[in-house]
């Protein structure tokens, strides 16, 4: 009997990298000229994965954003996992936003990706796993083709593939 090749779909961000690209974006906000005396400020919190920023006004908050957004893309972190909050008004006239860090695949998308693989009549079968989607099947060649399909759609996470076997 053939042995069943199986591989995972995860929505996963790696947390060291989002804190050396905090550490950047904070640096490089002491560092420019139109940050100088400013409460702009950028605070990470890994235990509840959220992201604080801070701005003097609405023109300076996007201006943090931006360049948290930058340092992100830089370090490989998917701005896809991101979630802003709105912006709400804070002590001192600054502006705070609260962006939370996704880390799974929530249930509704995992529902919708084992309906995609289900309606692409490729025969494997999917099964949601906690914040994960396991893929199984006896050709390796299929569930290279399930991960060419799951590339191509949109479902608005992130996704990598691991557990290759």
């Amino acid at each position: 009997m053939a042995k069943d090749s199986s591989f995972d779909v995860v929505s996963q961000v790696d947390v060291p990298e989002v804190v050396n690209a905090v550490h950047q974006a904070q640096k490089e906000m002491e560092q420019r000229f139109d940050f100088r005396g400013s409460k702009s400020s950028i605070e990470f919190d890994e235990k509840n994965s959220t992201l604080t920023l801070v701005g003097d006004d609405d023109f300076k908050l996007r201006n943090v954003i931006d360049i948290l957004e930058g340092k992100f893309s830089k370090r490989g972190v998917s701005l896809r996992a991101l979630d802003y909050g709105k912006v709400e008004p804070a002590a001192g006239g600054t502006v705070r936003q609260v962006a939370t860090l996704r880390q799974g695949i929530p249930q509704e998308k995992a529902k919708e990706i084992t309906r995609v693989v289900r309606d692409s009549k490729i025969k494997v079968q999917a099964t949601i796993q906690g914040d994960q989607v396991r893929i199984s099947g006896a050709k390796k060649d299929d569930l290279q083709a399930v991960i060419a399909l799951l590339k191509e759609q949109d479902f608005g996470i992130d996704l990598q593939f691991i557990n290759y076997r």
